[in-house]
């Protein structure tokens, strides 16, 4: 007996032009299904889709020349040719000029660094240079569309840096619409303001960042260090606690629907001989690794 599984159930959102926005989830949530059907590769069962007018799996052709698409495991480069020879068989698909194609070319290069390789085999480029001229082959026609899965898997740290840098390039420069889905949640933190969360198919979270942050773990500490180390009595003071966790130094976690983060401050400084103080909000890591463990309520 076969049993149905909805992959994608009552998902709906709406992402306008220009916007960066995030879509994450755990492992099986639904994110690779959900970007599979807004690419046309998958078709809905019910609901509808719209993208940059067209509904992408009837529309298939005439859409895919208004979108990018870069799966982070996969590449659309052949592979035993060199890296320009890709980009000029791209550039005739999708129909761009020869002017267009140099002034294209010319940004790449000059915020992605690929003319260095443009004449080597795609085998033979390292991760972060096949990463690197999979994305310029994805905006090659200037698409206002971008979805992007992964982008930056097994990258390191210069690697990841310079791909971010160049979609928040093009993002100013060009206006173009970017869904991201990553497991990396720096990718997250550095490029989009909204993210959507996702959960066993089902929507969890749709907002601002901030939002998701203050609804999951509202509480922000603030570090400081002192001259004098204070006596235990005095850690306690207008329903704060202190807790030492250096010599010297003390934290205080706050919770910001209850008070704000300068209150706090001004009271630790008129209370102690402060001699730095730092505020510490918490990582987005652990926010989502709390709303995979419990939901979102």
């Amino acid at each position: 007996m076969q049993t149905e599984i909805a992959a994608v159930s009552d998902v709906t959102f709406v992402i306008e032009p220009g916007e960066m926005v995030g879509y994450i989830g755990a492992n099986g949530a639904g994110k690779s299904t959900t970007i599979k059907m807004l690419t046309g590769i998958l078709t809905p069962t019910s609901g509808e889709i719209v993208c940059n007018g067209f509904v992408p799996d009837r529309d298939r052709t005439r859409y895919v020349a208004t979108i990018g698409v870069v799966f982070g495991q996969r590449t659309q480069l052949w592979w035993d040719i060199a890296v320009v020879e890709s980009f000029k068989l791209l550039k005739e698909i999708y129909g761009v000029s020869d002017e267009d194609y140099r002034r294209r070319m010319a940004l790449f290069d000059t915020v992605l660094g690929i003319n260095a390789y443009l004449h080597q085999p795609v085998r033979k480029l390292s991760l972060g240079e096949r990463m690197r001229c999979d994305l310029a082959a994805s905006l090659i026609h200037r698409p206002p569309l971008l979805f992007l899965d992964e982008p930056t898997i097994g990258l390191d740290i210069v690697a990841k840096a310079n791909v971010r840098e160049f979609l928040q390039e093009i993002n100013r420069k060009e206006g173009t619409t970017v869904l991201l889905t990553t497991h990396d949640l720096s990718d997250i933190e550095t490029l989009c303001r909204r993210v959507i969360v996702i959960d066993h198919g089902r929507l969890l979270f749709d907002g601002p960042l901030s939002s998701l942050r203050d609804r999951i773990l509202p509480v922000t500490s603030v570090v400081f260090d002192v001259k004098r180390a204070p006596e235990a009595v005095e850690l306690r003071f207008n329903g704060l606690q202190a807790r030492e966790i250096a010599s010297h130094r003390y934290a205080v976690d706050i919770d910001r629907r209850a008070i704000s983060a300068a209150s706090a401050v001004k009271e630790i400084v008129n209370r102690f001989e402060v001699t730095d103080l730092m505020i510490e909000e918490p990582q987005i890591e652990e926010v989502v690794k709390r709303i995979y463990r419990e939901g979102i309520a």
